[in-house]
């Protein structure tokens, strides 16, 4: 279990290094252009995915820690029934590390710091950031290991 939870650990690690980064060069709201479809910007989301409930007046922040607790110690408990199912663990330990690191930003700031933005033209992938990667690639992970066949 200890691999599954260094695993997380440095999935927050480099979440929380890589906002550290972005909060001292980048004020709120600058874009800086990398590529014609890349840019690093700085965005602070106060509700969960997508900024799905940010404009909820504040109760919103509660909520989504006291989910992203709830969750943790879910899957802290599923990682430790289930140590040698390598897919699901992997995915586990990436949405844990993603669920911390947020949590921290959440607790720490009362917003998550959002910096890698994605577009073609005028469409455009709302900003995310490392523990939101970690997430989707965890979550990926697990909906795969869901198909495959137990043995």
């Amino acid at each position: 279990m200890r691999k599954w939870l260094a695993l997380s650990a440095v999935v927050v690690a480099l979440d929380l290094y890589s906002k550290h980064l972005v909060q001292n060069a980048l004020a709120y709201g600058d874009h800086v252009h990398l590529t014609s479809f890349f840019d690093l910007v700085r965005y602070h989301n106060e509700g969960a995915a997508f900024s799905f409930l940010a404009a909820a007046g504040g109760w919103q922040r509660i909520f989504f820690s006291a989910i992203a607790l709830i969750a943790s110690a879910i899957i802290i408990n599923l990682l430790r029934k289930h140590p040698k199912q390598t897919w699901f663990c992997l995915g586990l330990s990436l949405v844990l590390g993603g669920a911390l690191g947020n949590l921290y930003d959440r607790v720490t700031l009362g917003y998550v710091v959002d910096f890698l933005f994605f577009y073609y033209e005028e469409y455009y992938w709302p900003a995310f950031n490392v523990a939101d990667s970690a997430i989707c690639v965890g979550v990926t992970l697990l909906i795969l290991d869901s198909f495959r066949k137990k043995t």
